[in-house]
This record gives C-alpha cells, structure tokens and sequence, in this order.
C-alpha cells in the first residue's frame, strides 16, 4: 500500500506491528535513516537491538545471498517480543529476494524495513511494496518538516511550552537545516531546558544552535556595524579558518547592508522595515538590525554599499594585484570608523 505524506506522518509515530514490511525511500539519506529508526525503535522497543530482535542486511550481501532475508524473517530469537529484518540501501538487484520474502512472510515472522534511494513510480521495488495488502511504501521528499514533526519533536525533547517568536524561528531553523541536523538541535535543546520550567525563548534556540560560517559571519557584521575596529581582525581570522573565501565574505557584508538599508528607507521606520525582510528575522538578531538601521541611516549605508560593491569587483578583477584578504579587511575597517562617525 502506498501511504499519503500526511497519512505517512500518523504511521511513523505509531507503525502497524502485524505489517509485512515498509519501504522507505527517497533522496535524502538523514531524513530516509531518521525516519526509519524512529519506526524500528516503535516496534521493537528501546531494547530490541540489545537482546537480538533486529537483525541488519546490507543490500551488498542480499545480492550475494539471496536466502538471507528469507531465513532471517524465519529466525527465532533467543528473546521473546517482535523482530524486524532490517535491508539498507536497497535497490533493483535485490528486488525479487525481497519480493520472495513478502510472499513467504506469514504472522509471527520479523517484519521486512526496507530503505533505498530515489526510485522511480516504474521501479519493481516500489511495487513490490504498493501493491501488496500487507506492506507499506512510503516516499519522502525534500521538503523542511511539516508543523507536525516538528511538535512531535519538540514533544518527545520535552518542550510542550514555547514562545510564538521561538516556534517560528524553530520553522526558520527547520527550512535551513539537515532533517537529522535540526532532530539533533531540538533534542539539545530539550537538555537545555531541562528541569528550568520556562518558556522556550528564541534566545535559548540561538543558544542551542549550530555553529557555523554563517553566523561566524553574523558576528564579524555586528562588528563592523557597532564601528568595533579593534576586533576584526581576530573575528576575521575565525571566519577565514572555517574555510569562508573573501568574495564570500564581501557578499554576505553586502547582503547584510542592503537589509539594514531597506529597513531605514522604510516609511514606517526601521523597526518595520526589519520586519518586511524575507526570510523573516527574529529575537536578537532582529533588535540588533533595527538598532544598526537606525544608527547608520539611509544614507551612510548608501556610501556603505557603494564601498562595498567597489570591493567586490577589485575582488573578481583579473587585473587585481593585491591580496584578496587585505582587500576585504581594508573595507571593513573603512566601514568600522564610518559606522564610529556620528
């Protein structure tokens, strides 16, 4: 049977334990195994794979045996409680020993979990799986999780009560992230939380998420911005180690001053102009572009980009003699002691 994205949602948190199997499949293998082992842990308990009642076979080795899975849904464990034969990263070649497995499986065998990549509506596999009365198929696409999953996830991290601003930041945060980056982020956060009884605050999701370039970036512009001269050359050097390129860097800074001065040519003022910006901004971040946007104002952020937009093309000039990084930190400093002057 082939299940609906939406009827997929419900099977994950609660997956039919008399089924024949489930295929998962699709192009993203962190959503493909986070969705899987939520379903093996359903139906084997947390101890299944400690007392034997999961036996694994890669895809490799039941091309090699075709016998494999079907003694392996045969088996008879040591423990009492449910089975699951576990097949990763399958694919045609292995087909038609599974399809012999579904055929052979009666009630009491180990229940079939099957996960394979992309496949197509004509894929043998995919059939094999749709098309019987008892097993499931189930496709997952790239798409950020739906307000669902992700209250599923703040329920099991223990986090049934959060701010709106920090629920949507957490959508923000699920757009922009891996599935099993962000699975990883709420479940840090509910350690965070743990045993304080608040309210989960966007400032304790900043503090929960992952460290990256990107907002290695946004501390060197909150430099820049506050005019705070003497720190970037240290902030720089953070940044250029985690690999970020100067034409990079100049791009982001642009980015980031075009936003501070959309927000200041806003007739509503910068606090509305910051909040028409897509994507959206919230906590912190948001109060720290208000207050830069009503600092600088229109038009020394003119003069700021146009500084910029001149780094820029140095940068990408073939004629250009003097090193990209000493381009990049001249104009930040520039920007700095522009940001200094009142």
């Amino acid at each position: 049977m082939k299940l609906s994205p939406r009827d997929a949602t419900t099977y994950f948190k609660k997956p039919n334990a008399g089924a024949a199997g489930l295929l998962i499949f699709g192009a993203d293998p962190m959503r493909i195994a986070t969705r899987r082992q939520d379903v093996i842990a359903s139906l084997i308990g947390p101890e299944g794979e400690t007392e034997m009642r999961l036996t694994r076979i890669p895809a490799a080795d039941l091309r090699k045996d075709k016998a494999l899975l079907a003694d392996a849904i045969k088996a008879t464990g040591f423990f009492p409680g449910p089975r699951v034969a576990f097949v990763e990263d399958a694919n045609e070649f292995v087909t038609e020993a599974i399809k012999a497995a579904l055929a052979d499986w009666q009630a009491g065998d180990a229940q079939i979990i099957v996960t394979a990549g992309q496949l197509k509506a004509t894929s043998a596999l995919r059939k094999a799986f749709e098309t019987h009365q008892n097993a499931y198929a189930i496709g997952l696409y790239d798409a950020p999780p739906d307000a669902d999953e992700i209250a599923a996830l703040l329920q099991t991290a223990g986090l049934p009560d959060i701010s709106s601003d920090a629920r949507a930041a957490l959508n923000e945060m699920a757009r922009n992230l891996d599935p099993g980056d962000f699975r990883k982020t709420v479940e840090k956060l509910g350690l965070y939380m743990y045993g304080s009884g608040q309210s989960v605050s966007v400032d304790d999701i900043t503090a929960c998420a992952p460290q990256s370039s990107e907002a290695a970036l946004d501390d060197l512009l909150a430099v820049v911005a506050t005019g705070d001269v003497g720190r970037i050359a240290s902030v720089l050097a953070r940044i250029y180690a985690q690999g970020t390129t100067p034409v990079t860097l100049c791009i982001g800074a642009m980015r980031h001053f075009k936003a501070l001065h959309t927000a200041s040519a806003d007739p509503g003022g910068a606090a509305a102009g910051v909040g028409k910006l897509r994507p959206p901004v919230y906590g912190p971040r948001r109060d720290a572009l208000v207050r830069q946007a009503g600092q600088w104002g229109r038009d020394r952020l003119e003069r700021a980009l146009t500084l910029l937009l001149d780094t820029d093309l140095a940068l990408r000039s073939a004629g250009q003699t003097a090193p990209q990084r000493a381009l990049v930190e001249r104009a930040l400093i520039r920007l700095a002691m522009m940001a200094q002057r009142q």
